[in-house]
């Protein structure tokens, strides 16, 4: 690792960074690995807690709104939990932003239901701390589809592939807007950081480099050239 990673680390500002992707593009893994390697303080989203998910992923007219309901609730209360973590730990790493919650709220809600989110969403958004780094991992339909397919999680099995396609847009749409906080945004697509440690080095080492710019772009294809 160059310029000592370990100095990158040392000397950086950088305490919480949250790791985001769409459903499939290894940001939990990521957000594991990277917890292991700094140490960090990990908090993963307990998306296997909502009663609605499976659900909704076979009735989505049917199901949206309690689903996103108790995702919202339920991310909020341990985004709260996150500000006692952030105070004994030297590094904090989640696997989603709460801001997130958004994105399936305005893909999956109907008007109505929409107007009810929003309401509960204004009452409790400005008490959720923000992350001093947010790492989107920016992956194709196909590769995400190849690693939900690969991992095979029940819950996912009725998952189709234009939904993806959907949020997949949605998630692209929202942060190339996002301005809340510095964004790296990693084109994952001809990564393999779980497999080759060589790219997972690279990633960490953009990862506490990039602290200074509101948005930056990291393609490791065009990296090494």
């Amino acid at each position: 690792m160059t310029q000592s990673l370990s100095q990158l680390i040392e000397h950086s500002e950088i305490r919480h960074i949250a790791i985001e992707g769409v459903i499939g593009a290894g940001k939990t893994t990521l957000a594991k690995m990277l917890a292991d390697k700094l140490p960090a303080k990990l908090v993963l989203e307990k998306f296997e807690e909502n009663p609605f998910l499976g659900k909704f992923y076979e009735d989505q007219d049917h199901y949206a709104f309690q689903t996103q309901l108790f995702f919202l609730l339920s991310r909020y209360k341990q985004q709260q939990e996150l500000i006692q973590a952030d105070l004994f730990n030297r590094f904090l790493i989640t696997d989603y932003i709460f801001e997130k919650d958004k994105i399936f709220a305005y893909l999956n809600l109907e008007d109505d239901e929409l107007k009810l989110y929003e309401t509960v969403l204004t009452a409790i958004e400005h008490k959720v701390p923000t992350p001093d780094l947010i790492v989107y991992i920016q992956c194709s339909v196909e590769r995400l589809m190849t690693n939900i397919k690969k991992r095979g999680r029940d819950i996912e099995r009725n998952m189709s592939e234009q939904y993806i396609r959907d949020l997949n847009e949605a998630y692209n749409y929202f942060f190339f807007r996002y301005k809340s906080a510095p964004l790296l945004i990693v084109n994952a697509t001809q990564i393999d950081f779980v497999h080759n440690p060589s790219h997972f080095d690279d990633l960490i080492s953009e990862i506490f480099r990039a602290n200074k710019a509101p948005v930056e772009y990291y393609n490791p294809a065009i990296s090494r050239k």
